[in-house]
């Protein structure tokens, strides 16, 4: 019996990365494992309706990335201590997992894929690349300006830039979410982590195509999803991921946007269930 199979449902525990830092984990479920990356300003919360949906088919590792929820973190980040992260779960699980990422979670799933680390498939949602001149790029001070609101301690600021700056949220969306005090108390906490996926973003986002070369290690099943509703940006960005990648599909879900993992898992679900089940 595998370790997945061993392992009780719905109970918290921690793998330990390489780094030594502790990462918190939701385990669910019976089944081929899957392992769920979360985006920019979520953590695993944000993943449970549809952690608790996989679960019917598959051992689901539901997890806090570091620095977010119970995981802890470390004095120094590169995207690489994230992608010995998941090296460790997929350990747990036996040495060899599926991933699901959302939005710049599903740029770190392809980039664990990429290091060979025991990647089986991947399901990715709206990755954000960039590829083509004329649609929104982040500001090109980025780093620096999400720098400066941290270290002034204006993590709400900085959650409000970000989500208007680079997600291209309407301003008053960002007021909406200030008048819910749980929401915005937890996205203020998760401010400290953008500069994180910033990193992983990389140059992936200034509107040139995506470099092959760096795509090359992704030699897995790969199938990329992206909502109707969103903007075109997503579908050219994973119709461009498809070309560069050898084993590779685009679908687009009518009805969907950007917020779809959170905001409606259960249309999302299937299409993870239909593509790891192969």
């Amino acid at each position: 019996m595998s370790r997945s199979q061993q392992q009780p449902t719905g109970t918290d525990t921690r793998v330990i990365s390489a780094d030594g830092t502790e990462i918190a984990f939701e385990q669910s479920g019976l089944g081929p494992p899957v392992v769920l990356v979360a985006s920019a300003l979520a953590d695993r919360s944000d993943t449970k309706k549809l952690a608790a949906l996989l679960a019917e088919h598959f051992t689901v590792i539901n997890y806090d990335r570091r620095g977010r929820g119970a995981s802890g973190d470390a004095d120094a980040y590169a995207p690489e201590r994230e992608i010995e992260d998941i090296a460790a779960l997929i350990g747990h699980v036996g040495g060899s997992a599926s991933l699901f990422g959302s939005s710049s979670g599903a740029v770190l799933a392809l980039r664990a894929a990429a290091a060979g680390i025991g990647v089986d498939r991947l399901a990715l949602y709206e990755p954000p690349f960039v590829v083509a001149e004329g649609d929104d790029a982040p500001p090109t001070d980025l780093v620096q300006q999400i720098a400066l609101l941290l270290a002034e301690g204006r993590r709400g600021e900085a959650v409000k830039y970000f989500m208007t700056r680079v997600q291209g949220m309407p301003g008053v969306a960002v007021l909406f979410m200030r008048l819910m005090p749980k929401m915005w108390a937890n996205l203020t906490e998760l401010a400290r982590t953008l500069p994180y996926d910033i990193a992983i973003m990389g140059d992936t986002q200034q509107g040139r195509p995506l470099d092959a070369e760096e795509w090359k290690g992704v030699a897995v099943p790969t199938r990329v999803l992206t909502g109707g509703k969103s903007s075109a940006a997503f579908r050219r960005a994973a119709r461009a991921l498809t070309e560069i990648l050898p084993e590779a599909d685009h679908r687009s879900l009518p009805g969907l946007n950007h917020g779809a993992v959170v905001m409606a898992p259960k249309k999302i679900a299937p299409q993870v269930v239909e593509f790891i089940k192969g």
